[in-house]
């Protein structure tokens, strides 16, 4: 039973030190505000970040949390889960982190529906490192390292990850802190896994989308009447970019998460809580002694 905390939590005492005006600001307030928002005890969430500026984002989040290597965020926090299907875990990488050194992750993670939330700071650089082309770059931008514009397609994840078969997946935009916070309290109350693609605007090394050039063209979803329970719908929507972009649930579906099908996880207390002294890992691996390993 979730007990309601008896006072909302806050970002921690540390100094942040992300660029004036970045969008992290927004996906950190905006995160916290939906755990407040569901009465989630703070011992239960954990937070996972990666390499880049979103990596930062552990130090400021008042619940328990590591700052791990480059693009393992999805990895860390699955064994999270497995080992404590009780806690409530969410990654946190950019669009380097998770589409670029980490994305071999990600189709696993979606295949097995594991009941983690990854949500991807996109500012369509790599912006930790001054602003070099990033997985999600459009084609034809310039950035440090193409000066002469990018040749490469960029990544479309809402597609990749709907036609992947993940059981929740949405995109937000950090200029409108009250949606996010909407869709990122949806994701901790779906079960399975949730990838939530974050527009989030570098003001540093991207003056092209700026937050004036999203809200041009950024539309909801929620808005239209779009059935996030039509997958032909919503592979339709993800391919939309340019003079609009919708933003907001593309697709949700309940399914089986990786916990419940796995007999380590799914039977008896988690892992984290049994004893260990007289175990072997044999009796892990073998049902109830049902099987036997040659």
């Amino acid at each position: 039973m979730v007990v309601p905390v008896k006072q909302p939590m806050a970002v921690t005492k540390r100094t942040i030190t992300w660029c004036p005006g970045c969008g992290n600001f927004s996906i950190l307030s905006a995160f916290i505000d939906a755990v407040n928002d569901l009465g989630l005890e703070p011992w239960r969430v954990v937070v996972i970040s990666g390499i880049g500026c979103s990596g930062k984002i552990t130090n400021y989040m008042p619940f328990n949390g590591a700052h791990v290597i480059h693009g393992r965020v999805i990895p860390f926090a699955m064994g999270i889960k497995l080992v404590n299907p009780e806690l409530v875990v969410a990654g946190f990488s950019g669009d380097g982190d998770a589409y670029a050194i980490g994305i071999e992750h990600l189709p696993h993670a979606i295949r097995r529906n594991i009941d983690v939330k990854l949500i991807v700071h996109n500012n369509k650089v790599f912006g930790l490192t001054t602003g070099q082309v990033s997985p999600t770059s459009d084609k034809g931008m310039i950035t440090r390292t193409t000066p002469w514009g990018n040749v490469e397609e960029p990544i479309n994840p809402i597609a990749m990850a709907i036609s992947l078969g993940a059981s929740f997946v949405a995109r937000g935009f950090s200029g409108d802190i009250g949606h996010l916070k909407y869709l990122f309290k949806e994701a901790l109350k779906h079960k399975g896994f949730s990838l939530i693609d974050v527009l989030q605007p570098c003001v540093t090394y991207d003056r092209v989308h700026t937050y004036q050039w999203y809200r041009e063209r950024i539309y909801r979803l929620e808005d239209v009447g779009h059935d996030p329970t039509n997958f032909n719908e919503a592979l339709k929507k993800s391919y939309e970019w340019g003079d609009s972009i919708p933003i907001g649930l593309f697709y949700r579906v309940r399914k089986p998460t990786f916990e419940e099908m796995l007999p380590t996880t799914s039977e008896g207390p988690p892992l984290v809580m049994r004893p260990i002294s007289n175990r072997t890992i044999r009796d892990l691996l073998v049902k109830n002694h049902e099987l036997t390993l040659d």
